[in-house]
């Protein structure tokens, strides 16, 4: 069931500075203990944030780029490719105003919906620190390979459910 109010429209051009802040807001905490000013972080995640936009359309031709709107205002973005036998969430983030309200799960939620019936796996490479981990393994994502900074993760439906695993 979405969430009510969400819809979703493909991102264009005169979105950059939202999807900026967007990805800015992902990245404050790991940041905060450098003490650095704002000049300092914009020169940082600045060039972080347009090499990731670039390689995204470069290597994953097709993918559907949309940003989340909650009642006609941008609240995030969802980044989504989709294969024959794999839905992977390039990307899907909230601004921190709209998180921890049950919107992410919802989305994510929806997705696997989608997938178990294509009967598809889902993937996604969630950062070690992203609070957001948490929720991926309740709703039954694995851990598939540890990148060092990133775990790949995998849901699948005919994986056992969390509470199936004793």
């Amino acid at each position: 069931m979405p969430y009510p109010g969400i819809t979703f429209r493909p991102i264009s051009d005169d979105d950059m500075p939202f999807l900026y802040e967007v990805f800015v807001s992902t990245r404050v905490d790991e940041l905060a203990p450098l003490g650095w000013t704002d000049e300092q972080i914009d020169a940082f995640l600045r060039p972080q944030f347009h090499a990731q936009h670039t390689h995204y359309h470069a290597y994953f031709k097709g993918a559907t780029y949309d940003l989340i709107v909650l009642d006609e205002q941008a609240i995030g973005r969802l980044y989504l490719y989709r294969t024959d036998t794999e839905l992977r969430i390039l990307d899907i983030a909230l601004l921190p105003s709209h998180r921890q309200q049950g919107i992410g799960g919802v989305l994510l939620q929806d997705l696997l919906d989608e997938a178990r019936a294509g009967q598809k796996t889902v993937g996604i490479y969630v950062e070690k620190f992203n609070p957001a981990l948490r929720l991926y393994q309740r709703l039954g994502f694995r851990e598939m390979e540890d990148t060092g900074v990133y775990y790949r993760m995998e849901w699948s439906a005919e994986a056992p459910s969390p509470a199936q695993d004793t």
